[in-house]
């Protein structure tokens, strides 16, 4: 027992470093976690008195818990049994895809992360690329919404910089829980998106097991009153308008709930910009009849570096304006006893209605819809004119004016397509260049809708 043994330096080292490891995962790991929950559960409380609507303790569930309860649920069970006898496979292999598809989809959130990172980066990165507006925002129907119920913020999807502004403006109300589709699943974006709360799914996935995981998971967040945020559409505007509804994610929020006593509220938000970052790949993509998109990483780049070149310098301007505007809520058990009948396509289509109503009308869609309305080269006084005119034919719209100046107004707008080379002026005159109107009407077509009972 007592004499010596030799062994190389290099076993030695080994054999400490896994004493080492398991001590830790032993002793010391737990103990570590325990004083970090407990931590994190104080701060989250101190939190939840300041927000509007607390974080729901599904959210602040462990992650391997949640995957846990979710590739067990009875509904998860079940569709694994189905999968295996269509595909003639072992019930333990449809299982462990059951599985791999559960860690996809389940989000890793952090209070940490969300208020003290994303907000903050959110704020910062929003005001510095535009100047920041609330248009419309119903206060009142708000803060009558039950505090039990599910929130879900239904919005247009112009721009990738829709989750950020969004999440931003309601920072004061809740973590918003957002499903994010494929383009976010690189690391080590995909790491801080989940850590944020968000979900990822495959928006043209046809494996049955995949939807059937997915649709419980959003079941299981909807009933444990998860605040969440969601886009009709499903996708991004390729041409500016307003897109037909999507029913999936929708469908699953309605029908995949078991808690019917816990309401679902469905508030409707718009958002519109005077510069869209993807506008020409959108456009592009559009006019090619394909959603396949990617822009490059070299044009990303030279944007960046450019707009911190102009920083340095002191030419930098910011991108026009951005705005957002939040309606009167729409409760899903309210919808149901109006509408016996109805339906996840009725509920759609009244929510797309909603958010059409809340579009912020901006500087440049006013400034693009005038110019592409016009048989050719304007005046500016004339330019002025048209403008004077849509604002007119919008009375219930959430005009936003510069300064309160329609004549301001106009200057903003054009200063923004000039700038762009979607205009050139000469002397007095404006002429939309040619090679660049699908990219104005992009812009006009973002506030089309407001029209849509006038003969244009």
């Amino acid at each position: 027992m007592m004499r010596s043994v030799e062994m190389p330096l290099w076993a030695l080292v080994l054999l400490l470093l896994f004493a080492a490891v398991t001590f830790a995962s032993h002793f010391l790991f737990p103990s570590v976690r325990w004083f970090f929950r407990r931590r994190m559960e104080r701060a989250v409380a101190r939190l939840n008195q300041k927000l509007e609507r607390p974080i729901e303790p599904f959210k602040l569930a462990r992650r391997y818990d949640m995957i846990q309860r979710l590739i067990y649920d009875p509904e998860v069970t079940q569709a694994v049994a189905d999968h295996a006898k269509a595909e003639g496979v072992p019930e333990n292999v449809a299982f462990e895809q059951a599985k791999r598809y559960a860690r996809e989809i389940v989000p890793g959130f952090s209070a940490t992360a969300y208020f003290g990172v994303a907000i903050k980066l959110a704020k910062w990165l929003s005001r510095s690329l535009y100047r920041v507006r609330l248009g419309h925002f119903d206060d009142a129907s708000l803060s009558k919404v039950d505090r039990d119920a599910t929130v879900v913020f239904v919005m247009n999807h112009r721009s990738n910089m829709d989750y950020v502004l969004v999440t931003w403006l309601a920072a004061e109300r809740s973590a918003l829980s957002y499903a994010v589709g494929e383009w976010a699943r690189v690391w080590p974006l995909s790491k801080l998106i989940k850590a944020m709360g968000a979900y990822f799914i495959r928006r043209k996935s046809r494996n049955d097991l995949y939807r059937r995981v997915l649709a419980r998971y959003v079941g299981l967040a909807t009933d444990g009153g998860v605040t969440q945020a969601m886009f009709p559409e499903g996708g991004l505007s390729l041409d500016g308008k307003l897109a037909s509804p999507k029913l999936g994610l929708l469908k699953y929020i309605v029908e995949g709930r078991t808690n019917t006593e816990r309401d679902v509220v469905f508030v409707p938000v718009a958002v519109n910009y005077d510069r869209v970052f993807e506008d020409r790949i959108l456009v592009a993509a559009g006019q090619k009849g394909e959603r396949r998109f990617r822009a490059r990483i070299s044009v990303v780049t030279r944007f960046v570096f450019r707009q911190i070149t102009l920083r340095l310098t002191g030419k930098y301007h910011r991108h026009g304006y951005a705005a957002a505007s939040f309606g009167a809520p729409v409760s899903l058990n309210t919808f149901q006893k109006e509408h016996p009948r109805g339906d996840v396509k009725d509920l759609a289509r009244l929510l797309m209605i909603r958010i059409g109503e809340e579009v912020p009308v901006l500087p440049v869609p006013m400034v693009a819809r005038a110019l592409i309305r016009a048989d050719g080269p304007l005046t500016r006084a004339e330019l002025e004119a048209a403008v004077q005119d849509i604002m007119r034919e919008l009375p219930q719209a959430h005009v936003h004016l510069p300064r309160d100046d329609e004549e301001y107004a106009v200057d903003v707008g054009l200063r923004n397509l000039v700038k762009r080379g979607l205009v050139t002026e000469d002397q007095d005159t404006l002429t939309l260049v040619d090679e660049e109107r699908a990219i104005v009407a992009y812009y006009a077509a973002s506030i089309q809708h407001l029209f849509r009972n006038r003969s244009d």
